[in-house]
């Protein structure tokens, strides 16, 4: 009869210690490794481990490396992690007292939260790459649309016109916003626990500085509490992933709004297009709902990551690690695909003009740069201006008639019935006033849609991009670094 009081019980290395060792061969094998070569090379450095001790554990780690297959390595339960299962392959390889001094000054603890923190910062790396492609992406169609009209909507009616390029730039502006909120969580995490062994540091001199840079860190977190109990990185990354993930859907949502047949100021093009099995005539721009979607399961999987933390014990807990990591894990990849999803999809969008124009017509959305105009070349007070405006658009819908229907006379009667007198303007100005390129133009405050305030507006966010690029690089080049000062202090180390 089986043992059923012996660890691990059955259940309990099906349901946790199988899943957990699975996912640590997945995720965290190179990271792992790179902990146990940092972590030997200082001690060796610190005089902690004598150097011919240093030179047979990372001889040893080395041989275990290239010796393992992670594919056929199962969980058989003998021992509890991966991390015992490289160290019990360590002490048959050169004996439990050399092996055993390894693990000197470290614990479980730090180990795992700097493996947390660095495949995070990986993964995160990833994830700031594709928001870049999509902001050079979104620079580029709003560059070519600086010019386009299309008709902004407010409470889902048309509102005003303004240009596809200055809608864009809207988009472009919080997405950089978006960087800048995800290269602060980025810094946080930036901050290497190892040193901190349980929670509160051990009595051995260890160089946590020299840890930290040979495993690509900025820098130690100095408390060592924090170190293992803190986890405000988690919340703050999955805080800034989150409102990413927010401004990304609904931005999805107008590109639904935008493209149905109904508005149709969008056309996407066949490549992301799919057919209807029974409708001939259907064009389904379904890559939209596949966005947005996308999007909604990435602000689910954050919170997910965030509410697992919500009134948990400021300690070592396992609310933070294994299981709710590979959540945040998945949002991290599921939302670089969906950025990437998205730079291809606008880059092919097109403004359909004649259907703008129709709607501009039908919704008399250049109205407000009458009134605004009534006010300059008439005199009359904006609230005035207004009202003539409001009656003259509830006369046009009345008799059935659109902007493009409108006659001088039409106006000339509104404007005589708020006003008491004849307007001063002539035909042509109340062409110009209504023409939606006028509307556009005269608009040159610092963020408006005119060709030159919206050029400038580009030019800075272009700049802006190019820093964040530049941010990027050094982050990247930093991680690869790191890797190279290891692999040098490793050889090094066993040179002697």
């Amino acid at each position: 009869m089986k043992d059923t009081t012996k660890f691990p019980s059955p259940v309990y290395q099906e349901t946790v210690l199988a899943p957990i060792f699975d996912t640590f061969k997945a995720e965290y094998w190179q990271e792992m490794m790179a902990v146990n070569y940092a972590h030997g090379v200082m001690l060796v450095e610190q005089g902690i481990l004598t150097p011919e001790e240093g030179r047979r554990i990372l001889a040893a780690l080395q041989e275990i490396e290239s010796e393992i297959d992670l594919a056929r390595l199962e969980y058989t339960g003998e021992y509890e992690d991966l991390f015992f299962y490289v160290e019990k392959e360590l002490i048959k390889k050169i004996g439990i007292d050399a092996a055993g001094k390894l693990h000197t000054g470290r614990s479980r603890n730090d180990i795992n939260i700097t493996l947390f923190k660095m495949k995070t910062k990986a993964y995160l790396r990833r994830l700031m790459e594709e928001l870049l492609h999509l902001e050079e992406t979104l620079l580029r169609l709003a560059e070519e649309n600086k010019d386009t009209i299309v008709v902004a909507y407010t409470h889902g009616q048309p509102a005003q016109p303004t240009t596809f390029g200055h809608y864009l730039g809207a988009l472009i502006e919080i997405l950089g916003r978006d960087f800048q909120r995800l290269l602060n969580a980025y810094g946080t995490t930036d901050k290497c626990s190892m040193g901190a062994a349980a929670i509160t540091t051990t009595g051995f001199p260890l160089n946590r500085q020299r840890v930290a840079e040979l495993l690509g860190f900025a820098q130690p977190q100095e408390n060592s509490y924090g170190c293992i109990a803190a986890v405000d990185y988690l919340l703050e990354v999955y805080s800034a992933v989150k409102i990413l993930f927010i401004n990304l859907g609904r931005f999805a949502q107008d590109l639904g709004f935008w493209t149905s047949f109904e508005v149709a100021q969008l056309y996407v093009p066949n490549e992301f297009v799919q057919i209807s099995s029974i409708m001939p005539q259907k064009r389904n721009p379904v890559a939209v709902e596949h966005i947005r979607v996308q999007a909604s399961a990435v602000v689910g999987m954050c919170d997910t990551v965030i509410n697992a933390l919500h009134n948990t014990p400021f300690a070592d807990m396992n609310d933070a690690e294994d299981p709710i990591q590979v959540v945040g894990f998945d949002a991290l990849r599921r939302g670089a695909q969906c950025l990437r999803l998205t730079a291809g999809f606008t880059s092919g969008l097109k403004v359909v003009e004649e259907t703008v124009r129709r709607r501009i017509a039908q919704s008399f959305v250049t109205v407000t740069e009458l009134a605004d105009s009534l006010v300059r070349a008439e005199g009359l007070s904006f609230r005035t201006a207004h009202e003539v405006c409001s009656l003259l658009v509830r006369d046009l819908l009345s008799r059935g008639l659109t902007l493009d229907n409108l006659g001088y006379s039409d106006f000339s009667r509104a404007f005589q019935a708020v006003t008491g007198r004849e307007p001063q303007i002539a035909p042509a100005d109340l062409a110009r006033f209504l023409d939606p390129e006028y509307f556009v133009s005269v608009r040159r405050v610092f963020g408006g849609p005119s060709p030159d305030a919206l050029s400038a507006s580009l030019e800075r966010y272009r700049e802006d991009v190019a820093a964040h690029k530049m941010m990027l690089t050094v982050m990247e080049e930093s991680s690869e670094a790191a890797a190279g000062k290891l692999a040098a202090a490793v050889k090094a180390a066993l040179q002697g």
